[in-house]
């Protein structure tokens, strides 16, 4: 089920299997008559639609947000995120298959890449109420870097894409939702709020199935996390951090402000 959501390259298509397959695991599992996890040979890349090109992150046009062209463009970067997001969800599960985890693991994930289906739904219905549509333009060649390098770890996947990028869109998103409003832009408002009240959970699930991995293999997870992200994210983590959402969603500031290209402000 995974794979094949990872193999299917149309946006619409892709998120449209996902949400088939989500509702089917979870009637499965109210019935009492659970799905079998197995295991997968997931490809390396998920298939993408020829649109958006996909260009070097130094190369994609810096997005102004004065002007109706630049909230387009911040809707298109968000739509191309979320695509992400699901084809990362789904891979988290195909490409773990033989590590031992539990039920939960899988639910999680699942609800993860059901929700992220919706958000990248959303965002194309804003862009085609205004005149555009995912793939009108040029797209970050890099989102799914951290996936490849990743592959073989499942601490490291956890750390990296739900507990640092993930963790991002909390410290962003408030800002972009601020921006759409003042434009009175409200269905932008709408899919943005709903985006960011839900990745509160996704970074949670992270942090709990990270916390999970280090319990059992007697790790400290503040010391797992730093060198895991140290080894593979590229570059340091950028304030200001959204404290409350990120504590909320299982992410103390020890965690991150270690990984800081700024040290943290003092406590008045």
């Amino acid at each position: 089920m995974a794979v094949e959501v990872l193999t299917t390259a149309d946006g619409r298509e892709k998120t449209a299997l996902s949400h088939r397959h989500a509702a089917a695991w979870f009637a499965a599992r109210k019935a009492g008559t659970p799905i079998p996890v197995g295991t997968a040979s997931p490809p390396l890349r998920p298939a993408r639609p020829e649109r958006p090109e996909l260009l070097d992150p130094r190369d994609v046009p810096r997005r102004r947000p004065g002007s109706p062209a630049g909230r387009i463009a911040i809707l298109h970067a968000v739509a191309h995120i979320e695509l992400n997001a699901v084809d990362l969800h789904w891979d988290i599960i195909a490409r773990f298959g033989h590590v031992p985890m539990p039920p939960g693991f899988y639910d999680d994930w699942v609800k993860s890449a059901d929700e992220e289906s919706k958000h990248f739904n959303l965002i194309c219905d804003c862009l085609e109420a205004l005149g555009s549509h995912y793939g009108a333009l040029p797209a970050h060649a890099g989102m799914w870097r951290a996936a490849e390098d990743t592959r073989d770890d499942l601490p490291g996947r956890l750390a990296v894409v739900p507990m640092v990028l993930e963790a991002r869109g909390l410290d962003v998103t408030p800002g972009m939702i601020d921006i759409f409003r003042k434009a009175g832009e409200e269905g932008a408002v709408a899919a943005l709020e709903t985006i960011y009240a839900e990745e509160v959970g996704h970074v949670a699930y992270g942090s709990k199935w990270f916390h999970f991995l280090c319990g059992r293999d007697n790790r400290d997870p503040k010391d797992a996390f730093h060198d895991l992200v140290r080894r593979y994210f590229h570059g340091a983590l950028k304030p200001p951090f959204n404290e409350e959402k990120r504590a909320e969603a299982g992410l103390p500031p020890d965690f991150y402000w270690p990984l800081a290209d700024e040290v943290p402000p003092r406590a008045v």
